[in-house]
């Protein structure tokens, strides 16, 4: 299965991970939300923590026990959904 650049499998090899910055929380809100309303209309949602202006995703098909093409179809549309308030960002230098 061809991961999508700027994601990465977790360490147990059972999910999609990457992390997003935004330029503050309202900008993180709004991809969040935006993220919500696309993962409602496609029966998918991910695990998701946010910290102010900081968003860890998560992709996994908990029903099939570990990532699918599902997984990998969630990460290219949240990567569609973010904006240019929106950035990567490498956890290391947190």
């Amino acid at each position: 299965m061809d991961i999508p650049d700027g994601w990465a499998r977790s360490a147990d090899g059972e999910a999609l991970e990457r992390t997003y910055r935004c330029k503050d929380f309202a900008a993180a809100f709004a991809f969040l939300t935006r993220v919500a309303a696309h993962a409602e209309a496609v029966d998918h949602h991910p695990e998701f923590t946010s910290r102010w202006n900081r968003i860890d995703f998560r992709l996994t098909s908990h029903d099939a026990g570990g990532m699918t093409p599902r997984d990998v179809a969630l990460a290219k549309a949240i990567d569609a959904l973010a904006d240019r308030s929106t950035t990567d960002h490498d956890p290391t230098s947190s």
